[in-house]
C-alpha cells in the first residue's frame, strides 16, 4: 500500500516542483489556511516551544511569531519540492551568497571544514546553490527514512546538482575515507540526539542535548568550523552568509566546540524566530539528573 500511494502521488510531487515560483506561493497560502487554520498541524508543540524559548514575550507577541512561522513553514515545503527540478539559473537568482571569503580562503590552503548550521531559512535550497558554488565538495550528514522510497526521493533532491551524503553512521567513517578531496561536510546541529552521550546544555532557555560529534570530529580531523547562516530577506529569496567559527577545533575543548555553534545558532534564533522550524520536538527527551553541562 505504501509503494502504490507513493508512485500515486509521485507525479503530483513533480508538478508542484515544476510550478512557478509565483504559482508555487499561491500554492502556499492555500497551504497555510489547511495546515494552520484548518488542521492546526502540530500547533500546540509550535506554541508549547515559543513559550518556552521566550518566557519574556506576550502571549499577543508568541501569536504573531507562530503565525509567521506558519506561513514560512508552508513555503518552506513547497520549496523543498521545488528543488527536485529547480535549474541553476533559478537557483542562482533566489539564492545568493553574501560573502564566500571564508570558503576561498580555507580552499586555497586545501583545508577540508566542517558546517555547522541548524534548522533555519531554507537549507534544502541552500544546499542545493552549494553544489553550484565551485569550490569545496559538499557532503551532508543525513538520517535515512524508514519508508525507503521517499528516502531514494530525498537523495535524488539532494544530490541531483552534485551535492553528496553521509548517512549519519557512516559520517566519520566516509570522511576519514575522503581525507584527499577537499570537503564542506554539513552537520545539522539542532537535531535531537538521544540523551545518553549527548552535551548538555542550556540552549532557548531550556535543558537541550547537542550532537557531540561535530565537536569530537572537527577535532580529530583537524577541520575548522564554519557557521552557515541562512536569511530571509524577502519571500523566495535566500542570503547564505558564513563566519568562521573556530580556525584550530584542536586547542578547545569539546564543550567549548559545542556550547560556541549552539549559542551561534541561538542567536540567529531569537533575532529572526519565525524561520526556526519549530514543528521539531527539539526537547522531547529529559536531561538526566546524573548529567551536568559542566
Amino acid at each position: 500500500m505504501a509503494a502504490t500511494n507513493y508512485y500515486i502521488s509521485l507525479p503530483l510531487i513533480y508538478a508542484v516542483s515544476l510550478l512557478p515560483f509565483r504559482l508555487l506561493y499561491l500554492l502556499s497560502d492555500l497551504t497555510y489556511l489547511l495546515v494552520y487554520r484548518l488542521i492546526r498541524y502540530r500547533t500546540k508543540v509550535v506554541r508549547m516551544n515559543l513559550e518556552n524559548a521566550f518566557p519574556e514575550k506576550s502571549e499577543s507577541e508568541i501569536k504573531k511569531i507562530e503565525t509567521e512561522f506558519y506561513r514560512y513553514f508552508c513555503d518552506l515545503i513547497l520549496e523543498t519540492v521545488k528543488t527536485l527540478t529547480i535549474k541553476p539559473d533559478a537557483l542562482k537568482k533566489h539564492v545568493a551568497f553574501a560573502d564566500t571569503a571564508v570558503f576561498d580562503d580555507l580552499y586555497r590552503q586545501g583545508r577540508s571544514v566542517i558546517v555547522v548550521m541548524g534548522h533555519f531559512g531554507n537549507w534544502e535550497l541552500a544546499g542545493a546553490r552549494f553544489s553550484l558554488f565551485p569550490l569545496h565538495q559538499l557532503f551532508v550528514i543525513y538520517h535515512p527514512l524508514s519508508n525507503k522510497h521517499l528516502d531514494r526521493l530525498v537523495y535524488i533532491m539532494r544530490t541531483r546538482l552534485g551535492n553528496k551524503l553521509y548517512a549519519m553512521q557512516d559520517a566519520f567513517r566516509g570522511m576519514i575515507l575522503n581525507r584527499n578531496e577537499v570537503t564542506a561536510t554539513a552537520f545539522i546541529a539542532d537535531q535531537t540526539p538521544l540523551p545518553k552521550g549527548a552535551y548538555w546544555t542550556t540552549f532557548l532557555n531550556q535543558d537541550t542535548p547537542v550532537f557531540a560529534g561535530t565537536a569530537k570530529i572537527s577535532k580529530k580531523l583537524d577541520y575548522p568550523i564554519i557557521y552557515v547562516s541562512i536569511q530571509r530577506p524577502r519571500r523566495g529569496y535566500y542570503e547564505i552568509s558564513s563566519e568562521l567559527l573556530i580556525v584550530d577545533p584542536t586547542s578547545l575543548t569539546d564543550k567549548e566546540i559545542s556550547e560556541c555553534h549552539t549559542r551561534r545558532l541561538e542567536r540567529d534564533i531569537r533575532e529572526n524566530p519565525h524561520i526556526w522550524l519549530w514543528t521539531h520536538r527539539r526537547w522531547k527527551h529529559k536531561k538526566p539528573i546524573e548529567e551536568t553541562s559542566e
